[in-house]
């Protein structure tokens, strides 16, 4: 798709009787949005529609095609379905040094939008808003002009520094099960009780049980579902089919 676009003139021409065009990429994983979003952008004076994508190596064929300087403003989604839209944000800026990036996503987490500003972008925008407040900051990403306040950036900033704390508090107490006791998280993930877990590991019921109240106490929680939530939220675990999926 990007290989058939003609190149347009960029900001910085040094011809005060060009007009400079924006050269706008999509990076949306729903394509009606996606396609509703071109149409929109398509349609407002200045900016033109040069590539869109709906995951992330789609998006890296388009970046590579268009080339350097070959996009202005990017609008990216963070969940896409072969990774996160925050790995794009620092290629689309070291492909294109004076490129915006404008985040949508529908992830109201604010340590998450702050991540995203860490890597570079310009601004944040939850998918709940009207297409008006996005074409709005579209026009004032486009004309260099901010987003947040400084303040909001500074609070975004940080959120995304204790996040990375907790994550790393997390991992420690992780470390601190014993093999056995991974396991038997593992297995709690799986949808697994004493029984399973029991069998699984080859050891008594009771000695499973010790499992997991050592587990309970060492990740400071105190449930097995929080222990679970704990290990899922960090990333420790993935929450595999219960017992009653893993039958069918």
């Amino acid at each position: 798709m990007s290989s058939e676009v003609e190149p347009a003139p960029r900001n910085g021409s040094d011809d005060p009787a060009v007009t400079p065009v924006v050269r706008v990429m999509l990076v949306e994983y729903h394509a009606i949005f996606r396609e509703m979003l071109a149409l929109v952008i398509g349609r407002e004076s200045g900016f033109e529609v040069v590539a869109q994508a709906g995951c992330l190596a789609g998006a890296r064929r388009e970046l590579a095609e268009l080339g350097e300087g070959g996009v202005n403003l990017a609008v990216v989604d963070l969940r896409l379905p072969d990774g996160d839209g925050t790995e794009l944000i620092g290629e689309f800026c070291g492909e294109n040094a004076h490129c915006a990036v404008l985040v949508l996503t529908a992830d109201a987490d604010l340590a998450v939008h702050g991540r995203a500003v860490e890597k570079g972008a310009s601004g944040i925008l939850h998918k709940s808003v009207g297409m008006g407040k996005v074409m709005e900051a579209v026009r004032r990403l486009a004309a260099g002009e901010a987003l947040h306040s400084q303040k909001e950036v500074v609070e975004l900033l940080r959120l995304a520094d204790r996040r990375r704390t907790q994550g790393r508090e997390a991992r420690a107490a992780f470390e601190q099960l014993t093999s056995r006791e991974k396991d038997a998280l593992r297995a709690l993930a799986e949808g697994m009780g004493d029984k399973e877990i029991a069998a699984r590991l080859g050891v008594s019921s009771g000695t499973a049980r010790g499992y997991v109240s050592s587990i309970l106490q060492k990740l400071g929680v105190n449930s097995r579902l929080q222990a679970l939530v704990f290990a899922a939220h960090h990333g420790l675990v993935d929450l595999g089919p219960g017992p009653a999926e893993r039958s069918l």
